[in-house]
Order: structure tokens, then sequence, then C-alpha cells
């Protein structure tokens, strides 16, 4: 997918602010909004692979995760 990263089967988006100066996304294909932002390429990659932990942890708390879903 262009534009997009993947880590654990989780999808995010990859996106530039010009005025902000910063990378940002937000994990795709799940129905919770979960943002993250980088300095640089390697700080996005960090920050979207730490929300995905985030994430499948918090899921695990409430009781079950959410699988991402593709729309097919």
């Amino acid at each position: 997918m262009k534009d997009m990263m993947e880590y654990k089967g989780y999808y995010g988006s990859v996106h530039y602010s010009n005025d902000d100066e910063v990378f940002h996304g937000k994990l795709e294909f799940i129905s919770a909004l979960v943002n993250y932002e980088g300095d640089d390429v390697k700080g996005l990659k960090s920050a979207f692979e730490e929300a995905v932990d985030d994430y499948l942890y918090f899921c695990e708390e409430e009781g079950g995760t959410e699988k991402p879903f593709k729309g097919s």
C-alpha cells in the first residue's frame, strides 16, 4: 500500500505537515482513533509501532482486540 506502514497486521497512514514540520498519521481500518507523530521518518515509524503496541495492550486490558478490516 502506498503511503502506509504495516506492523503486526495493523496499518498506519503517513502524512507530512509543512506548517508544523512534522510527520503524522493514524491507525487505519479500525474504529478507534489512534494518532501518532514524529519529527522524522525514523521517529514516525517508532511512534507508529508504539501506538500499535499501546492499542493492543489497551484492547487486551478491555477484553479483546479489534482486528483491522480492509473493507473488502
